[in-house]
């Protein structure tokens, strides 16, 4: 049996749908695995954890997803407005910012809101957590890049930037990041805090991925996609993935190559063979048809192969007990920390108008 991986995408429509691989054959096949109708308004942001898939919306909901137990999880209430974007860090944490200017951290254990920094004055438009879970970015509609302490939950530096950026992401190895701009990928050191190089797209950019330390996968208002060294700024590999604009794109290795799969406003999910040494054209492994208009993407692949759905139980779900790398240093250490950009509220609790017929994740 090959490994467990499911692509999650989120639509226009209103739905996230699931389609499980089977990559035993030499094409693959994406069978319809479930979809997921808790949003009222189209869906704006996807995660994906060990156990569950977070989706975030217009309707100013994050939706949860127990991937263990194939069952609605309950939602989080805390933004007010459009949920921008979602990563999870590890098992233990969920990061998600929003069109209310707030980055929020959330335990995975009881769902409790650890963290409500206001983080930007106007929409937090993309947030990327380093991966010593330390760190995190944030870019913003008040055309500033921040860089978050997440420890204390203080801001640690303030870039000014001269246009509002679309989408901010670390490095794998966290020695340096990128700022998307328009149609310009910004790339700067982290030592030195400066830039380094630009990568100008033909088109206005969607989305990014990192397939390797020095290896950006761009994806934006036309059908191609295009492989790009941030080093030099070379484009190593270009191909036309869809009939229509690539919306977003991600990735997972395999034994020996790499995954890249796109997802279009033409309904079709796709995934791409590569080898990142030849940099050969790449391969179509297989493809889905959703019928929807496709808003956004992400890859779940457990580390451990995940067993068929237990009988449901009565018991509110929980995850498994971790080191809490983003906790406060001790409960009895809770504070209130009040800055001219920042404001934390440990027990910040949903406005009473986000409860409108709606159910609170259980703790």
């Amino acid at each position: 049996m090959g490994p467990v991986i499911e692509l999650i995408a989120g639509s226009y429509e209103q739905i996230a749908f699931g389609y499980r691989l089977s990559t035993g054959e030499e094409e693959w096949t994406a069978t319809a695995d479930f979809t997921h109708h808790a949003h009222t308004a189209s869906v704006s942001a996807v995660a994906t954890s060990e156990r569950y898939i977070a989706t975030g919306s217009r309707d100013e909901t994050i939706q949860i997803y127990d991937m263990k137990k194939r069952i609605e999880h309950g939602a989080l209430l805390h933004h007010d407005g459009t949920i921008s974007c979602l990563e999870f860090y590890g098992t233990s944490h969920l990061l998600s910012g929003g069109q209310d200017g707030l980055l929020c951290v959330w335990s995975t254990k009881n769902w409790e809101c650890l963290k409500s920094i206001r983080a930007h004055k106007g929409q937090v438009t993309s947030l990327s957590v380093h991966p010593s879970g330390k760190l995190a970015l944030t870019v913003g509609t008040d055309k500033t890049l921040r860089t978050w302490n997440l420890i204390d939950g203080r801001s640690a530096f303030i870039k000014n930037i001269k246009q509002n950026a679309v989408i901010v992401k670390w490095s794998p190895e966290g020695d340096k990041y990128v700022v998307v701009i328009g149609d310009k990928v910004d790339v700067y050191n982290l030592e030195t805090a400066t830039l380094t190089s630009t990568i100008i797209s033909p088109k206005r950019i969607s989305s990014i991925k990192f397939l390797t330390n020095s290896i950006l996968a761009i994806a934006g208002d036309d059908e191609t996609v295009r492989l790009c060294d941030v080093n030099t700024q070379k484009v190593l590999c270009e191909f036309e993935a869809h009939e229509t604009r690539v919306k977003s794109v991600d990735s997972f290795t395999m034994d020996d190559f790499c995954v890249l799969v796109t997802a279009s406003n033409d309904g079709f999910i796709k995934m791409w063979k590569l080898n990142l040494e030849s940099l050969e054209p790449p391969v179509l492994l297989g493809k889905a048809n959703t019928t929807a208009r496709l808003t956004c993407l992400a890859v779940w692949k457990p580390t451990t192969l995940q067993e068929p759905p237990p009988e449901v139980k009565t018991e509110p779900t929980t995850s498994h007990d971790i080191k809490d790398i983003l906790a406060l240093e001790k409960k009895r250490k809770r504070v209130r920390i009040s800055t001219v950009e920042v404001v934390q509220e440990e027990d910040a609790s949903p406005k009473k108008k986000k409860d409108g017929g709606k159910k609170k994740m259980k703790t």
